[in-house]
């Protein structure tokens, strides 16, 4: 891998029912974000929600904030002096809110599956080089810029300048801030400030379940989260969107005006470096590598599982260096994919074990490396002594699979359908159910063709055997609409 930061290009693609934006490094897609009409993203977004029910056992509570489902607030995640004061420690919730108390809040996570938003009173505003912490006086420093002096330069330049407007809150500043000029971080915070005291204006004016404040709409985000110095183009292929892009640049974002370009041509902008290919791609089980080995994905609720396998990798030299070249190019791999199919929570990654501690090492690195310019945060754990790697990763909003697939209506979710003969072994079963209990002088076997042709075959014998034990004639039809594992029996 080499220390040369990529090249970006930024592309966004409008329809009217649907917007996505996909981020390239070196030709490479490596994040997709898509924002649909029927099911916008929530996150940021501000709402005066009420009370609708306090859960002390949980340090709780239900907010509705005029979504389909309650949102959920704990105790830790709510503003308040008492909280100030004790520190790490927790006040009990009932101190805290009331049921049917009006409160303000800021979505955290998207709805995620069942679950509801997850909220908190902790507001934050993001602008271009810093985020506003009305409900904190801390200044903290993007951990990607790991310069110390850079870092002490950035935090007395911001204390400063608080201090200076008088302001008794805290600040985030981000990792774009690290070149900017010291009025342009001064001109976010103002900005920011002056959008704080709108937002309290409104939501003391406003009803409860209100949207109190809305976050930057999928183009305009992109420009203020993702355009750094590495980004040389951004194309857009809508021109009401280049319009407002435009406009936003010229405001806040003047550096990034030149690369920002209307996309014209015939071509469809996300055929630009295949990108609809990956997409279809990222939500396949295995992912084959370049060597002959392969990563498989498991997403459940609970975690996501990742297994390496060398498949038909054999190497040059020995088994403990075909396994150390597989992990290693799996670690990319596995990386890229975390950030393409937006994986967060726990993940458990298997590779495969490995007898010397350098490479289990050097592996760790280039996972780490890999996810370095991952906007979601992270962590990675050593290699535990069953030989895993465990992680977490931020997750904040729907993961690919949730936002384009739903559970397979045959196999209702599970990933299987019962073989053909399974099926059959169940066919035998329910005649037998069926003749002792009812009066029929024939049976009729509606399955998939594949269970017909092989009740025909492999179980004639067996079938003939049944015949004889029910003293009923069973006839077979195929149904071309029925799934492999669908069956039924029909009395005659």
């Amino acid at each position: 891998m080499t220390d040369e930061s990529p090249k970006e290009e930024i592309l966004v693609n409008v329809t009217p029912s649907e917007v996505r934006a996909a981020l390239i490094e070196n030709g490479v897609l490596q994040e997709i974000y898509i924002d649909r009409a029927a099911r916008r993203g929530i996150i940021s977004n501000i709402y005066k929600g009420r009370v609708s029910r306090v859960l002390p056992g949980m340090q709780a509570a239900f907010i509705d904030i005029g979504l389909d489902r309650t949102a959920f607030l704990h105790a830790s995640d709510i503003a308040s002096p008492t909280v100030a004061e004790n520190g790490d420690e927790v006040p009990d919730i009932k101190t805290l809110v009331r049921e049917g108390d009006g409160i303000m809040v800021q979505v955290a996570k998207d709805p995620l599956g069942n679950k509801g938003a997850r909220l908190t009173t902790y507001i934050t505003l993001p602008s271009r080089h810093v985020v506003l912490l009305p409900h904190s006086k801390t200044v903290g420093i993007s951990a990607r810029i790991g310069d110390d002096d850079v870092r002490a330069r950035l935090r007395s330049m911001v204390e400063g300048l608080l201090e200076e407007h008088g302001l008794s809150c805290g600040a985030i500043v981000r990792t774009v801030a690290e070149g900017a000029a010291e009025e342009a971080v001064a001109a976010d915070l103002r900005y920011t400030l002056k959008l704080w005291k709108v937002v309290q204006e409104r939501c003391s004016l406003a009803n409860v379940k209100t949207l109190v404040h809305e976050d930057l709409s999928l183009p305009l985000r992109v420009l203020r989260d993702l355009v750094t110095t590495d980004v040389e183009n951004i194309l857009v292929d809508s021109e009401p969107d280049y319009r407002a892009m435009q406009e936003f640049t010229s405001t806040y974002l003047p550096d990034a005006a030149p690369k920002l370009e209307y996309y014209k041509r015939r071509r469809p902008i996300f055929d630009l470096h295949g990108i609809e290919d990956e997409i279809r791609k990222s939500l396949d089980r295995n992912i084959p590598l370049k060597s002959g080995g392969y990563v498989i994905f498991d997403q459940t609720e609970a975690m996501t599982t990742v297994d390496v396998n060398t498949g038909g990798y054999v190497g040059h030299r020995n088994l403990e260096e075909t396994i150390y070249r597989t992990n290693l190019e799996a670690a990319v791999a596995i990386a890229r994919q975390l950030r393409l199919r937006n994986l967060g929570g726990i993940i458990i990654i298997d590779f495969i074990d490995m007898e010397e501690e350098d490479h289990r090492s050097n592996v760790l690195q280039v996972l780490d490396k890999s996810l370095s310019r991952d906007h979601a945060r992270h962590q990675i754990t050593p290699v535990s002594p069953l030989g895993l790697v465990e992680m977490t990763r931020k997750r904040t909003r729907e993961s690919l699979q949730h936002i384009l697939g739903e559970d397979c209506p045959g196999c209702s979710g599970r990933g299987f359908v019962m073989t053909a003969e399974t099926v059959c072994f169940e066919v035998f079963r329910e005649v037998i159910r069926q003749s002792r209990q009812f009066e029929f002088e024939e049976v009729l076997v509606l399955a998939h063709q594949d269970v017909i042709e092989l009740l025909l075959d492999e179980q004639a014998s067996s079938l003939a055997d049944l015949e004889e034990q029910t003293g009923k004639s069973i006839r077979l039809q195929t149904e071309s609409l029925y799934l492999q594992d669908q069956f039924d029996v029909v009395l005659m």
